[in-house]
């Protein structure tokens, strides 16, 4: 957070082009993609509101990251006026319960006798860090797992789980399930931090495969994707395609168009798509569409240690094959599963984790020179990237590096700027705003809603045109 920048404004989103095509759109979640200016914000992004976070990594419970409250409903009004609120009053309430009810809310308002489709985006904080969840939650895990974070991480799983759980009732409820497509998705794999040195301890595994959240290797980039639709996809089919996070915006596009095409109505000026529409091939009526994609182009990626310099870092995809340039970690390993607790004994038992030594894998390789270090896997044959062979293979090395040296002649140059002092939440009664605003008056401040007669004065003490204001779109 704090930083000055976001996805840039020339970037057309997916709810926008769904507004092409009369879709309400609405916003429920984590938004992290800028929030140094208003246009960066959900509402000036294509959707009509927005309850959630303009950061991430915050407090489930008090909704702080750092010194800042950041909770907040923005909304259009009819006019197409802005209007925004503080949500104070969730305070103590757990996120991920209040984020499935506006979902719900949201289904249950839907007027069937109008001809206006709905889009909802629901980003859950969950199960981002700082793990934490309702206590019921983790009571109901200790019996399976015997340290508590592992106990909290199960908890936070289940609290998600019937959370969507509810939604997905909600839309049977309504009448909406014939009508309605619900996409459950992830950006990364489970993120393994080691707690405990002796007990080889993780939040989270990955298991075969290697790494995790933030690595190249597929621990960290390959994710299970569920589509639940009735009247559209047979149930409990399934693809092993590859299908690309980009896919979803053209093929959720082709699905809004009613026609399977992306004409008429294209709000795309003057850029083109990386993403395929895909529909067809998650419905089993057509052959894989995609056979590459670049995984990350990263010319300032951080070394193996905190001291290391940065190390130019990429990888590519195409057919069987994958090239690592630069090292595939952080992390580097393969990470066992949790070790559940024996019914029978009362006590943790060993998981059959097959040919991995345990102490030798989780150790990470910190001390090779990762510049220009090449991996070539065949990840067909080979998935848990156990086998290099970039020596074998001197053909494919050289092609799939001609194929990144491509990518990287179109690479944007990275955007990302250093924090900005004058975010400071103190400026603005505690809260995270967008502190770019010439509009945005800055105050010191240190006052709490709480300790004032009524929210709505409260929140004039620093940034006095909060509350229920109006900002023309």
């Amino acid at each position: 957070p704090g930083a000055p920048w976001g996805l840039p404004l020339d970037e057309t989103t997916l709810p926008q082009i769904l507004k092409e095509y009369n879709y309400s759109t609405h916003m429920v979640g984590k938004w992290h993609l800028g929030s140094h200016k208003w246009a960066y914000t959900p509402v000036y992004r294509g959707f009509d509101d927005f309850l959630g976070m303009f950061q991430g990594a915050e407090d489930y419970f008090t909704h702080y990251r750092f010194n800042g409250f950041d909770l907040r409903y923005d909304w259009l009004n009819e006019d197409g006026e802005f209007n925004e609120e503080l949500r104070w009053d969730l305070d103590g309430i757990y996120s991920p319960e209040y984020y499935s009810q506006r979902a719900m809310d949201i289904i249950r308002s839907h007027d069937k006798s109008v001809d206006k489709p709905f889009f909802i985006y629901l980003p859950y904080q969950t199960a981002h860090n700082p793990h934490q969840v309702s206590q019921h939650y983790i009571d109901r895990y200790a019996s399976d797992f015997r340290y508590e974070d592992e106990q909290v991480f199960a908890g936070m799983v289940s609290a998600m789980d019937e959370g969507i759980g509810n939604i997905t009732a909600a839309i049977r409820d309504s009448g909406l399930e014939e009508d309605t497509i619900v996409i459950f998705t992830s950006d990364n794999g489970g993120s393994v931090q080691l707690k405990d040195t002796k007990t080889h301890n993780f939040t989270s595994s990955n298991y075969p495969f290697r790494g995790g959240k933030e690595s190249l290797y597929e621990g960290g980039i390959r994710t299970p994707s569920l589509v639940w639709a009735p009247s559209r996809v047979i149930p409990g089919k399934e693809t092993s395609s590859m299908i690309h996070v980009t896919d979803w915006l053209p093929t959720l596009w082709s699905l809004a168009s009613l026609e399977g095409e992306l004409e008429p109505n294209n709000p795309i000026k003057n850029k083109p798509l990386d993403g395929i529409n895909q529909w067809g091939v998650i419905t089993g009526q057509q052959p894989p569409r995609r056979e590459e994609f670049p995984i990350n182009i990263d010319p300032f990626h951080d070394g193996p240690t905190p001291e290391s310099q940065p190390v130019p870092q990429s990888a590519i995809r195409w057919r069987d094959w994958k090239l690592i340039i630069g090292g595939g970690g952080p992390p580097f390993g393969w990470i066992p599963m949790p070790v559940p607790i024996s019914k029978d004994t009362g006590s943790p038992h060993t998981p059959d984790i097959g040919w991995l030594s345990v102490p030798e894998k989780i150790k990470e390789d910190t001390d090779r020179d990762y510049t220009d270090y090449v991996e070539l896997y065949n990840i067909e044959r080979d998935p848990s990237e156990t086998w290099n062979v970039y020596r074998q293979y001197p053909g494919v090395l050289e092609f799939l590096r001609r194929k990144l040296d491509g990518y990287n002649q179109t690479a944007v140059t990275p955007g990302d700027k250093p924090y900005d002092p004058a975010s400071d939440p103190a400026f603005f009664n505690n809260t995270w705003m967008p502190w770019g605003e010439e509009s945005v008056v800055k105050q010191k401040a240190t006052f709490h809603p709480d300790d004032a007669a009524t929210k709505e004065d409260s929140l004039c003490v620093g940034y006095c045109t909060l509350h229920y204001t109006n900002y023309k779109h």
